[in-house]
């Protein structure tokens, strides 16, 4: 058992951050004990607080249980772990052994949008459609400058979850807007369609304020599915 020498920072993290790769690229079979802290411990030379820490985040990420006599034990982490995972991979520069992770994303936000989409026109309350409008015009005042339009996009995204009245889909929204798999993080020719649809913008918009929950859904499906169809082209 061999670990590259640490730097004298951030021990914790790098410990945590080498073992989590090596948990997810296999090195580690689901049901194997990692070694003990002590083994770690000098395996990495740093203290067992460092090790503790690493060990407790890894947990938290659905990696490795504390098994009954203390062992700590490998997970499957298709089985176990969530989207947060995904975030704490590609925040450190890593990616997950799946080659189509980013398109997988996309198609999540898709499909989580369009049905947000349905629900907000049949749910939304007369003020929350009001917001959803002004956040329309606040996007399209926003163009030419991608940059703009990208930021006040989202808060569009998130007037309309808010407006479905499902606090999963606010919290998977949140997580899709935060860190390196972020939707203003994805290259801005993959998205450059999307958010210049103005048009297409205003008729969900449109479509939620007139209660038409099947228009709404197939109109969001349409305008989020650009960024699939361009990251495949641009493959």
């Amino acid at each position: 058992m061999t670990f590259d020498p640490l730097s004298r920072e951030s021990l914790s993290d790098q410990v945590f951050g080498r073992l989590r790769d090596a948990v997810v690229a296999g090195r580690y079979a689901a049901g194997e004990a990692l070694p003990s802290e002590r083994e770690l411990a000098s395996a990495f030379g740093v203290n067992r607080h460092a090790i503790r820490e690493a060990l407790r985040r890894l947990q938290q990420l659905g990696l490795v249980r504390v098994s009954q006599g203390g062992a700590t034990r490998v997970q499957d982490w298709r089985a176990t772990a969530g989207l947060d995972l995904a975030m704490a991979l590609t925040e450190a520069g890593d990616v997950l052994p799946v080659d189509t992770l980013a398109r997988d994303v996309l198609e999540m936000r898709a499909c989580i949008g369009a049905d947000a989409a349905r629900l907000c026109a049949e749910r939304a309350t007369p003020q929350a459609r009001v917001a959803i409008a002004e956040a329309v015009e606040a996007y399209a005042r926003a163009v030419p400058d991608l940059g703009a339009m990208g930021a006040a996009d989202l808060a569009l995204w998130r007037r309309i979850v808010e407006g479905s009245g499902n606090i999963a889909y606010l919290l998977a929204f949140n997580s899709l807007t935060a860190g390196s798999l972020a939707v203003g993080h994805v290259p801005p020719h993959r998205r450059t369609a999307e958010l210049l649809d103005v048009g297409a913008h205003r008729r969900l918009s449109e479509l939620i304020a007139a209660g038409d929950a099947a228009g709404a859904e197939s109109a969001a499906r349409a305008l989020l599915s650009a960024a699939v169809v361009a990251r495949e082209v641009n493959r």
